[in-house]
């Protein structure tokens, strides 16, 4: 029987442990201004309430909680305080038993997660990409795989999520694989949009591809419309960037542009391949676009029946590499929170004024700088056939060193 693999999270001296721990290991004058440049301002401590600690515990999940400052009070707006929660977590089945026994034990587990939060005061939360199934697109097979993919409106992870959404008041952004059966079953890597009165508001096709190492997505479904759209929730406006999207900026700035005040990150992506871009980018996506970010991954390595190969020359593996966890959120002002483990099934809740949004674009004035027309005209000159590049060459140099 083949088993996920996860490393122990016992001891911070584990590598798997590293690297946001180590800050621990400082001393606290050091510490303090190592997290100033890091994570800007400070974020607070929660106080979150004790049937979800207890809950927490009792589950074995990681429960972290901080209060974002910053933002200023408002002589014409009242505050608009919402708590943001992530989860991340591994897979609980081997990847050798059943679409039903690993579905069915996800959800199991999933549910856990979203009563702490929910039992946390969690207004907004969303969940890992596909959260439902094992990130089985390293693979390139298709079965028992592409079983998993499940109606966005009647599946049953929506269905699921209904009953918590409304159960805790909360809109859940539950990223799944969609089967489209309107269209001859073509599946899409979806993120459904689920009101706190436990409707479905609408969903989101993921934009941005990976064609790198072992993500082989491709070969399970298209880049979804161009559209980027924005969700206005009750609690806010939320806007859905999926994985990869994370490392092309013009696809944070279209979600800012239709509205966005919260833009998730929902990810399933490897140390080897990522981890030092995780911290960054999420972080300047927020402070780019004046919006809050909330980046999540899941942990755990996922081992898989059947040995594959990247292309690369190197032997085949069964695994895909380690997830790493550490999901955060960052704030327009350049703060971000710490992040949760590397290695353990979390639930990270994070009060936001969302207030600081426009507070941040009067500040910097980045939205009134941004010369938006000439970039789009200086694009719509890149994409034509006939573009030509804007190089001024130094006439002294030699004609040989000219490219």
């Amino acid at each position: 029987m083949v088993r996920r693999r996860s490393p122990s999270p016992t001891a911070n001296t584990h590598p798997y442990c590293l690297p946001e721990s180590a800050l621990e290991a400082l001393p606290e004058g050091t510490r303090s201004e190592v997290l100033r440049v890091l994570y800007g301002a400070p974020s607070e401590p929660l106080v979150i309430a004790g049937d979800a600690s207890a809950a927490a515990s009792q589950h074995k999940i990681e429960l972290k909680g901080y209060k974002i400052g910053g933002a200023a009070i408002e002589h014409r707006r009242a505050p608009r305080v919402v708590k943001v929660a992530v989860v991340q977590n591994a897979i609980v089945a081997p990847t050798t038993a059943t679409v039903d026994e690993q579905y069915e034990a996800l959800e199991r587990r999933i549910g856990q997660l979203v009563d702490v939060a929910g039992k946390g005061g969690a207004n907004i939360l969303c969940l890992q990409e596909t959260w439902h199934c094992p990130f089985f697109m390293c693979t390139r097979e298709k079965q028992p795989w592409c079983e998993f993919a499940e109606d966005p409106v009647t599946g049953r992870p929506t269905r699921f999520l209904q009953r918590k959404a409304l159960e805790y008041n909360m809109v859940i952004v539950s990223p799944i694989l969609e089967r489209d059966e309107a269209h001859q079953d073509l599946i899409w890597n979806t993120a459904v949009v689920i009101g706190n009165h436990g409707n479905v508001i609408g969903k989101h096709r993921k934009v941005h591809i990976p064609r790198i190492n072992d993500f082989n997505e491709a070969n399970y479904y298209l880049e979804g419309p161009f559209e980027h759209p924005v969700f206005e929730t009750e609690f806010g406006r939320i806007g859905i960037n999926i994985c990869y999207g994370r490392h092309h900026p013009l696809a944070w700035m279209l979600y800012a542009c239709n509205g966005a005040e919260i833009i998730f990150n929902p990810s399933a992506t490897v140390g080897a391949l990522s981890e030092p871009m995780w911290p960054i980018e999420g972080r300047n996506a927020a402070i780019a676009n004046s919006v809050f970010v909330a980046c999540l991954n899941r942990v755990g390595t996922e081992v898989f029946p059947n040995a594959f190969t990247s292309g690369d020359g190197k032997p085949a593996h069964q695994d895909f590499g380690h997830f790493y966890g550490s999901s955060y959120v960052a704030a327009p002002n350049g703060s971000r929170t710490p992040g949760l483990s590397r290695t353990s099934d979390g639930v990270l809740i994070v009060e936001c004024d969302l207030n600081m949004c426009r507070q941040v674009r009067d500040r910097w004035c980045f939205q009134m700088t941004g010369r938006y027309k000439d970039y789009a005209e200086a694009l719509a000159d890149f994409v034509k056939p006939d573009h030509k590049r804007h190089i001024v060459c130094d006439p002294l140099m030699p004609s040989s060193a000219a490219q």
